[in-house]
């Protein structure tokens, strides 16, 4: 188990080198520079911000880390940042989903995503996404500290939690989290890009190939860093609810989490990256305008689409 002492603040600056300048970068870029305001702008912006916020819980984590998880800033700052870090991850995962819902609708049903692309529909699911996990993390900070279930290694923060913790407080969060932060997500990331993926590659161009290579390196991200944390985050549900019972089975489970939480860590230095290649550097955009250019010459009686 010392593996993670250097593990954890191995991929924590990694990430905080990468993916803070990343991040900001791409939040100036979507908010600032960006005009006129897209849908696919609005959710990359937040995407960014909820990776930024991540990012900033991560040097209390290597210090934690590099001190044999040993927590020394307090119960409140244990409670804050551990609810921060944790809650947007869910956040970036939704936002993740509503990028490749934009995708999907624009590509595989665009006479109605054509009705529906003001920004403010994308205004309004942000709206509500962090106002739901505003009041998820407000409630849970007002509840108070978390007990841990062993303090023979130190203060534990945000793991090791006491039995009565579990039953009283954290079982109903986990099981929402894992049901609509982790497992539906994931569903909808990889059924609709393979979907956007096959419809953009019957254009033929060398942009259209561009694009689907990007959704590709998209839903191979998706599998490195969040599947494998979602998987082992069910078994360790079901470990907690005692339907797994082994001891070799529950060591397993332990150190495997160690391993997809540092992975999870890691999207925030890949986001910024793959998404502005999307629009930028692969002609996203001219790919778009083209699809839906198309679909307004077909209502014309034109029906044939000329790529440049």
């Amino acid at each position: 188990m010392s593996f993670q002492y250097h593990l954890f603040p191995a991929v924590y600056i990694l990430a905080l080198i990468i993916g803070l300048p990343g991040n900001l970068a791409a939040l100036f870029v979507f908010s600032v520079k960006t005009s006129p305001r897209t849908a696919f702008g609005v959710y990359i912006s937040n995407l960014a911000m909820a990776d930024i916020l991540i990012l900033c819980t991560l040097p209390f984590r290597i210090h934690y880390h590099l001190h044999r998880n040993n927590w020394v800033f307090g119960e409140l700052t244990c409670l804050v940042t551990g609810t921060l870090y944790f809650a947007n991850i869910y956040m970036s995962i939704c936002f993740m989903t509503c990028i490749c819902v934009d995708r999907y609708m624009a590509t595989v049903h665009p006479h109605t995503y054509l009705r529906m692309r003001s920004p403010k529909w994308s205004l309004v699911v942000t709206v509500v996404l962090w106002c739901l996990g505003g009041v998820a993390i407000l409630i849970f900070i007002l509840m108070g500290p978390l007990e841990s279930g062993d303090a023979s290694t130190g203060h534990s923060c945000f793991e090791n939690f006491a039995k009565k913790e579990w039953n009283e407080r954290l079982r109903t969060y986990s099981i929402v989290s894992l049901i609509f932060g982790s497992l539906v997500p994931s569903l909808i990331i990889l059924v609709c890009y393979p979907l956007v993926a096959n419809r953009i590659s019957t254009i033929g161009t060398n942009t259209a190939k561009k694009a689907v290579r990007v959704i590709y390196t998209i839903l191979a991200i998706t599998l490195l860093c969040f599947l494998p944390n979602h998987v082992v985050y069910l078994l360790h549900l079901l470990q907690r609810l005692e339907v797994i019972q082994s001891c070799s089975i529950r060591a397993f489970i332990y150190n495997a989490r160690r391993v997809t939480m540092a992975l999870v860590t890691l999207n925030t230095c890949l986001d910024p990256v793959l998404y502005y290649m999307t629009t930028s550097h692969f002609r996203w955009e001219t790919l778009k305008r083209t699809w839906l250019w198309g679909i307004v010459s077909r209502r014309r009686g034109v029906y044939t689409i000329s790529v440049t």
